[in-house]
């Protein structure tokens, strides 16, 4: 099972990890790095390796940071290595679940397309609620007269 690892700035990973497992249930192979400001790049990175290391069960690690060209990201691509570990920016709680979900599946061992295909489902969560909603509204309505 490829393993996940969770990357981000203050205790937002472990708030994904958490919520995430709420709502599907417990995700073996995953675990949080939150990386405090008063935290030092050199513990931080220690602590990035440590977590890749817990969550790889031999067939890779997905690396999940909150954003591009932020500390836990930086970090994190100092580890990235084909096959082995691949980095994802941008993470957010679809893209997690998704992630978890597709590591159960057969195909669910190929590192480079789980990670694009969590990359995917990041931003294919992303909705602006008051066009979509409007959207919705105008078919009802446009089915009603119709």
């Amino acid at each position: 099972m490829i393993g996940i690892v969770v990357v981000t700035h203050g205790q937002l990973a472990r708030e994904l990890v958490s919520a995430a497992e709420m709502i599907i249930g417990e995700i073996p192979n995953v675990t949080a790095v939150s990386i405090g400001w008063h935290e030092s790049p050199d513990d931080a990175q220690r602590e990035i390796e440590q977590a890749i290391l817990y969550a790889d069960s031999g067939k890779g690690t997905v690396v999940l940071t909150d954003m591009f060209g932020g500390t836990p990201s930086n970090l994190s691509l100092t580890f990235l290595e084909k096959g082995r570990v691949e980095v994802v920016t941008g993470v957010n709680l679809p893209m997690l679940i998704r992630l978890a979900s597709l590591r159960e599946e057969e195909d669910g061992d190929d590192l480079l397309e789980l990670a694009a295909e969590g990359a995917r489902e990041g931003k294919d969560s992303i909705y602006l609620a008051g066009n979509l909603l409007a959207r919705k509204e105008e078919k009802g309505k446009a089915a009603e007269s119709g």
